[in-house]
């Protein structure tokens, strides 16, 4: 049974799945970057490629991080480039760009031009819990070669 477009019903934001998500990579950042307040920058290696943190701006309750990876090998990620935004006030993590798309947002009409899926912003943000995750999991310090806490 093929439902027509105009039957079908309109996308809705599971916005408790969104913010247990936002917290949770609050958290998963702060693993990775406890020092932010003090340094603009932290680089560790995970599966061969270099990961950076940085620090773009901070504000009172908001601070706005890139993520770049690089020299990834192509198969797995290749390049990666993603702004994120931090509100600290309410311990959330956002993706705020992914690649060179910016401020996506919450549902898109389906099919669309951009081809982007009906919960864009959900699914971006469940690839930066992963990608987090993996890098708590399996990240080094160049330096040391010392792995994250996962305490």
């Amino acid at each position: 049974m093929v439902v027509s477009r105009a039957a079908r019903r309109p996308h809705t934001i599971d916005l408790v799945r969104l913010h247990a998500l936002c917290e949770a990579n609050y958290a998963r950042l702060l693993r990775l970057f406890p020092d932010y307040q003090q340094c603009n920058q932290r680089e560790f290696e995970v599966s061969g490629a270099r990961v950076r943190l940085e620090v773009l701006e901070r504000n009172r309750y908001t601070t706005f991080f890139r993520l770049l990876q690089s020299h990834g090998e192509a198969r797995w990620l290749g390049s990666l480039d993603v702004e994120l935004r931090a509100y600290h006030d309410a311990r959330m993590l956002e993706v705020n760009r992914f690649q060179s798309r910016r401020s996506v947002r919450g549902r898109y009409p389906y099919p669309n031009a951009e081809m982007f899926q009906e919960d864009e912003k959900l699914q971006q943000n469940l690839f930066l819990a992963e990608w987090l995750e993996h890098c708590l999991a399996n990240g080094r310090t160049p330096a040391t070669g010392v792995g994250f806490s996962l305490a």
